[in-house]
């Protein structure tokens, strides 16, 4: 087997554990009906996810960083399938939120293992390639693992999900353990020394982007199917049709959200892409009662929401060049601790307010993120004219 195909291998596992993570989001009604609890209780299930993967997942790295790879793959795949036999056999919320924590762990310390294993299978001058193709297999998830989530539910039972999610867990560690070859550990990286970079303003606003963006998201995505059914008033048909439009729509604004980038610059992406994505929710309140608006404007929202990452990710190396992996894996810890106040926050809207509301306070959230992108490229823009003036002042003191 080439190394490609075994990158791709990955790509599709990666796709697997993305959809036990984006799930829930699109059969949250059910659980909810099923398990006996009100809407916004079954959305602190992203929210216990969240937090786990964001604080677990840097802890079990460092601890496991000298752990020949194959193996962590295949012992993180092992919990995984523990993780979905809960869901499936346990009665009741609690072993629900257990299922979710052992998710949450299992899920990041796989991805994270998996993106190290691809750039080293990778050629040196593909490694970019080689990342980009795991990202987007757990990307699309999103895309294809969410509305095909939503019909078997529709057809069968939740639970029916999460028990083939866990066999084919099996099936994939059986393939790994043929198909990856042994990879060793890695010294770790101190947590002080990952953590020493937030004594930087300028990175801690540029973080503060990431946090405020995917909030706002969150807050509006996590409750979208309830949202859909009852507000908008959407068939069965039609919540898995507008989720699966959802998932194309956040494929293609990744794709030219890199190539703005590229073409226009980070300033007008990132803010124009945000501002889009705010004024698209607050349109969705607007039209809530109208399913044909409402079906284009989740592609709208998601375009723009989606558009966003790849951007964030280049300026946010662009600040640290030289620690590159770190900012990404503080970026990843600071996205999951935002989904998870967005599922709270959200939770707390829906209960106190409205499901029409969750788009007003989501909208809100991504605005501050545009904020603080505007604050943070300024600074940035501030510090580069400095050290020119100052390169141009010691060319002149030679």
């Amino acid at each position: 087997m080439s190394n490609a195909w075994k990158i791709y291998m990955l790509a599709v596992v990666s796709f697997l554990v993305g959809t036990s993570e984006f799930i829930i989001a699109g059969i949250l009604d059910k659980v909810a009906d099923d398990i006996g609890v009100s809407v916004s209780a079954a959305g602190q299930l992203i929210t216990v996810f969240s937090l786990a993967y964001a604080f677990g997942t840097p802890v079990l790295m460092a601890l496991t960083a000298r752990l020949e790879r194959r193996k962590l793959l295949l012992y993180a795949l092992g919990v995984f399938v523990v993780g979905n036999g809960i869901a499936v056999a346990l009665p009741g919320f609690e072993f629900l939120v257990g299922s979710r924590i052992i998710l949450a762990l299992s899920t990041g310390v796989f991805v994270v293992t998996a993106l190290t294993v691809a750039s080293k299978l990778a050629p040196p001058d593909r490694q970019g390639s080689a990342i980009a193709t795991l990202v987007m297999g757990f990307s699309t998830a999103l895309i294809v693992g969410v509305p095909l989530g939503r019909v078997v539910a529709a057809v069968y039972d939740w639970k029916t999900i999460f028990g083939g999610i866990g066999v084919l867990g099996i099936l994939a560690m059986l393939v790994i353990s043929f198909a990856i070859p042994r990879t060793d550990g890695e010294e770790p990286v101190p947590m002080r020394d990952q953590l020493a970079l937030l004594k930087q303003p300028r990175i801690a606003i540029a973080l503060s982007i990431t946090f405020f963006w995917i909030a706002g998201y969150a807050i509006a995505y996590t409750y979208i199917s309830p949202f859909l059914l009852t507000v908008t008033g959407m068939s069965e048909r039609g919540v898995s049709a507008g989720l699966f439009a959802f998932g194309i729509a956040s494929l293609i604004g990744s794709k030219l959200g890199g190539f703005s980038t590229d073409k226009w610059g980070v300033p007008r992406t990132l803010i124009g892409g945000m501002m889009l994505h705010a004024a698209a929710l607050i349109a969705l309140s607007l039209a809530a009662h109208s399913p044909v608006i409402v079906f284009a404007l989740l592609m709208v929202w998601s375009f723009s929401a989606w558009s966003s990452g790849p951007t964030q990710q280049y300026y946010l190396i662009s600040l640290a060049p030289q620690a590159s992996g770190i900012m990404l894996s503080l970026n990843t810890s600071v996205l999951q601790l935002a989904m998870a106040a967005g599922a709270g926050i959200g939770g707390v809207v829906v209960e106190q307010a409205s499901l029409t509301a969750i788009s007003w306070i989501g909208a809100a959230g991504v605005a501050v993120a545009a904020g603080f992108a505007a604050v943070s490229l300024g600074l940035n823009r501030s510090r580069s004219s400095l050290k020119a003036e100052d390169r141009v002042l010691q060319k002149a003191g030679a």
